[in-house]
């Protein structure tokens, strides 16, 4: 690389580089491309396996470097009463509060239903029950996303439902 290329591209890296570690400063919202890559291809619940709907996934990487992350199932297998709570995994790796509750860093099946969020852990009892929030200006409800609150923490997203979370 001649002088004149050095002189050129140099500015453009430092600026590449300062843009790169500005993002990485706070808690970002995963892509679904970037959430697939950490995710399963099927995810143990409830004595079986159920295979995940990758492109309806998504996550938080949270400025530490830990994960929050979400994906679709198919319950086809499970049975009625599992299918209607059991939409979701969810993972956290640290100690989150849904709706001002507490939930432990772990392993969870989430769902809504009805005007409720639940939270089952992976022998589908439940452990925890908010209430859920219905979002009329959401312009294109997808299955499942994770977008950032006005107020500095998250909300999950089922179609128009959602509830918020944080750290």
């Amino acid at each position: 690389m001649g002088k004149k290329a050095i002189h050129f591209w140099l500015p453009l890296m430092v600026l590449a580089a300062g843009v790169g570690a500005w993002a990485q400063g706070g808690d970002t919202v995963l892509s679904v491309a970037d959430a697939t890559k950490l995710l399963p291809p099927a995810v143990y619940f409830k004595g079986q396996s159920a295979t995940t709907q990758l492109r309806n996934s998504g996550g938080v990487k949270f400025a530490d470097g830990s994960y929050l992350l979400s994906v679709m199932v198919d319950t086809s297998g499970y049975s009625s009463d599992v299918q209607q709570k059991y939409q979701a995994y969810f993972i956290t790796e640290d100690p989150i509060e849904i709706e001002g509750k507490k939930l432990p860093a772990g392993i969870y099946g989430v769902g809504f239903v009805g005007d409720k969020f639940l939270v089952l852990d992976v022998g589908a009892h439940d452990l925890l029950q908010v209430d859920a929030h219905n979002d009329a200006e959401m312009k294109r409800p997808r299955p499942l996303e994770i977008v950032k609150a006005d107020n500095g923490g998250f909300r999950l997203y089922e179609g128009r439902k959602y509830i918020a979370f944080a750290r």
